[in-house]
């Protein structure tokens, strides 16, 4: 199966134009918004490889940067959850008023930090999120807001990743919406082992397939 063709797409979140790559396949069955943890970047390898991977199980992405170059250079700004989750609600409405851009049940994947500005915006916006998912998330950085997210949640974490591994169990405690702690087995923060990232896709996968595709089929 082909790769479903990477297009450069600008995001227009208020007054700023971020980069992003837009990915859709052959009759898509929802599309997944990524967040990028600290540091990365809609470049980002691993989500890249995780968003080619759902294209060939038929599922649109979007990757988009949070921030500007500019703001980037205020390392405070990387880990100001609020204001990464407003851009996130504000590139779901600038995706949503894309008359080029297919209606679909909308799914949101967040890596590190990413994962916590994911959840918050999954927790304003309960009617446009279907699904959650977080690869070695920050969830715990969603604070209050976790008790307000209403879309299934996967938290996936690796086995080695002891800290994080806590402090999912602990936000895990807080979500009140339908919920799932995946554990990989001997994979670090990155995921970096032989053969990890690959169980993160096919978790992924799984967890947006049933709940996206199920959305979809319900408005049909």
């Amino acid at each position: 199966m082909t790769d479903t063709k990477a297009e450069k797409r600008i995001v227009s979140v208020g007054p700023m134009a971020l980069e992003g790559v837009l990915r859709i396949p052959p009759d898509p069955k929802g599309l997944v918004i990524f967040a990028h943890g600290a540091g990365s970047s809609h470049l980002s390898t691993r989500n890249n490889h995780v968003a080619k991977e759902l294209g060939k199980r038929g599922i649109a992405t979007l990757l988009f940067d949070l921030l500007t170059e500019h703001e980037e250079t205020d390392r405070a700004n990387v880990f100001d959850i609020p204001l990464l989750s407003t851009r996130m609600v504000e590139a779901i409405d600038w995706l949503r008023s894309s008359s080029d851009i297919p209606a679909l049940p909308i799914g949101l994947f967040g890596a590190s930090t990413g994962a916590a500005a994911a959840l918050v915006a999954a927790a304003e916006m309960p009617d446009d999120i279907r699904a959650v998912v977080s690869r070695g998330g920050r969830a715990d950085m969603a604070g209050d807001a976790l008790p307000q997210v209403k879309a299934p949640v996967l938290l996936i974490v690796g086995g080695a990743d002891h800290d994080v591994v806590e402090l999912n169990e602990a936000a895990a405690k807080l979500l009140t919406c339908r919920k799932e702690l995946a554990i990989v087995p001997g994979a670090t923060h990155l995921f970096g082992e032989p053969g990890a990232l690959e169980q993160v896709v096919e978790l992924a996968a799984n967890w947006f397939q049933t709940y996206l595709a199920g959305a979809r089929e319900a408005e049909t």
